[in-house]
Parts: C-alpha cells; sequence; structure tokens
C-alpha cells in the first residue's frame, strides 16, 4: 500500500457539534465534579477532540449550594486574592465563599482545569452555575447527564 488510507480529522468551527447538557451537583465532591465538568466544557468526551478548537459542550449546573467538600476543607480551604494595595491580601474560606456566593466555589474550581490562554476563557464561557433547581436556559434543551456516567 503506498499511500495513507485515514487521514486525521481535525475539527474546526463549523463543524463541531455543541450541545447542552444538565448537571446537578447535589451531593457531588466539588474537585470531582469540577474536573467531569472541565472535560465536557473542552470536549475531550467526543471523538473529534481538537486541542486548539472549542469543540466541547454548553454546560449548565444547578443545585451548586448543595456540593460537598471532603475533610476538613469547609475551613482549612483558603482563597486568596490581592488588591493590588500594600497589605490588601484577602482571605475568605471556603465556607464563607459558600455561604455568600455558592456558584463561585464550582466556577473558581473549574476555571482552574481550563487552559490559561484564549481558548480557556472561550471556553469558560459555555459555563453556567445557578443556586437551586432553577435555571433560565429551557429553550436550549438542555439534555440532563449523569456525571457518574463519565471518567
Amino acid at each position: 500500500m503506498d499511500t495513507l488510507s485515514y487521514k486525521t480529522i481535525s475539527a474546526n468551527k463549523a463543524t463541531v457539534d455543541k450541545q447542552w447538557l444538565l448537571v446537578d451537583a447535589e451531593g457531588q465532591t466539588l474537585g470531582r465534579l469540577a474536573s467531569k465538568v472541565a472535560k465536557l466544557l473542552r470536549g475531550k468526551h467526543k471523538p473529534n477532540f481538537t486541542p486548539h478548537v472549542d469543540c466541547g459542550d454548553n454546560v449548565i449546573v444547578i443545585n451548586a449550594e448543595k456540593i460537598n467538600l471532603s475533610g476538613n476543607k469547609w475551613t482549612d480551604k483558603v482563597y486568596l486574592r490581592y488588591t493590588g494595595y500594600p497589605g490588601g491580601q484577602r482571605s475568605v474560606t471556603a465556607k464563607e465563599v459558600l455561604d455568600k456566593h455558592p456558584e463561585r466555589l464550582i466556577e473558581k474550581s473549574v476555571k482552574g482545569m481550563l487552559p490559561k490562554n484564549k481558548l480557556g476563557a472561550a471556553l469558560f464561557r459555555n459555563l453556567k452555575v445557578y443556586v437551586g433547581s432553577e435555571h433560565n436556559h429551557e429553550a436550549q434543551k438542555p439534555k440532563a447527564i449523569n456525571l457518574n456516567d463519565y471518567k
């Protein structure tokens, strides 16, 4: 055989099949949920995955306030930020974040698992996190999936 009979197919913006997926965070562990959501956003669960293209799905996460953390992470896990001023380092525990803005726990953990470039920023915009079981994306007809079926 002189020539290759198979050619690698690379996805592009026009050939990507994007879907809307609904994920329920109730009873899920934060890191495990975040890694699976990051894979769905990136498109790594699809056979036509291409590293430099946004070929992932749009993901809606509901019940963000019912997430679990193992061990003493509710009090020991600290999120740091810096205001830009001398002595301006601020810290907040995971429990304080959950009380004030529960959706930010999931958003921050998923964002840390995405690429740190323009593609990662574009992928992060495909994530929608909501407190409670109500969301305003009924028109997109999201398909509810069970994360326990994914690796």
